[in-house]
């Protein structure tokens, strides 16, 4: 049977289609503020539930050269404000167990980065802190091996686990989503998110930088809602063009409404179909 994740005053799991939306890094207090109270008054018109995310630390960027972010100290303190200034639970990527004491007294989502998924500490850490963790799949797991990985988050004692796909290695510089995955994902008992944009990335594809298709974002988040997910993961920029990681894949902050809008609406057509069943 398939658990219900409360986070906030919302559970993911339950008959609601969550979004969990916001820049791929902090690029400035001012600019992460002003795009969340932008989300925050879309998913208010629309009636969705919203988590807002955004990295503190790109950790496992192309190049070297690559901005990662503000860093921890600094990025938490901008976290601690989008939820206290705005209202909005907030989710951030860990990717040392050094960080998550402190990320822990500030986000409501540990998110285990795809290509940690499998760091034992790391994953038994985060659920130790008592949060919700949102683990991604690795983009070289089968999604049933993510068994073993939340067998690791439950051995510590936490049950409030989401788990993502966002896409598998499909050749060189290519993702593709399998969408037996999210139904098998799902028979592990938790709730299933999808990670629209991420899995629209071309990893390495500029050569010095990852690329994207973000004209894809409509078809897959509708054929994701379709399949029945709990919630959708997506990056959004007023610019991507200007972004400082994963523009390519980044939704255009203007286009976000009307997406919400008509996903919203296919979630509740599917399911008054199933309940007339």
């Amino acid at each position: 049977m398939k658990a219900t994740v409360q986070i906030a005053d919302f559970s993911i799991g339950d008959a609601s289609l969550v979004m969990i939306a916001g820049p791929c890094v902090i690029e400035s207090a001012a600019a992460t503020l002003a795009i969340a109270r932008t989300l925050k008054e879309m998913a208010r018109e629309l009636a969705l539930p919203l988590i807002f995310k955004a990295s503190y630390d790109k950790a496992n960027r192309t190049s070297l050269a690559s901005y990662r972010g503000p860093g921890l100290e600094k990025g938490l303190e901008t976290l601690a404000r989008v939820k206290a200034e705005v209202g909005l639970p907030v989710l951030s990527d860990v990717h040392q167990v050094a960080e998550v004491g402190p990320a822990a007294q500030v986000l409501d989502v540990l998110q285990i980065p795809a290509f940690l998924c499998r760091q034992t500490d790391l994953v038994v850490a985060a659920a130790l802190s008592g949060k919700v963790v949102n683990i991604k799949k690795g983009q070289f797991l089968a999604p049933w091996d993510l068994g073993p990985v939340l067998e690791k988050a439950r051995a510590a004692g936490n049950e409030r686990i989401l788990l993502t796909e966002r896409g598998s290695s499909f050749g060189y510089n290519n993702l593709v989503v399998d969408f037996r995955s999210l139904a098998i994902m799902r028979e592990l008992g938790c709730p299933v998110i999808l990670d629209v944009t991420h899995s629209l990335q071309l990893p390495g594809g500029q050569g010095a930088c990852s690329g994207g298709q973000r004209q894809f974002i409509p078809p897959l988040a509708r054929a994701g809602v379709a399949a029945g997910v709990d919630g959708l993961f997506m990056e959004v920029h007023p610019d991507p063009g200007k972004a400082r990681c994963d523009g390519p894949n980044s939704l255009p902050l203007d286009q976000v409404p009307a997406l919400w809008r008509e996903l919203k609406g296919l979630h509740e057509f599917l399911r008054q179909q199933r309940q007339e069943k």
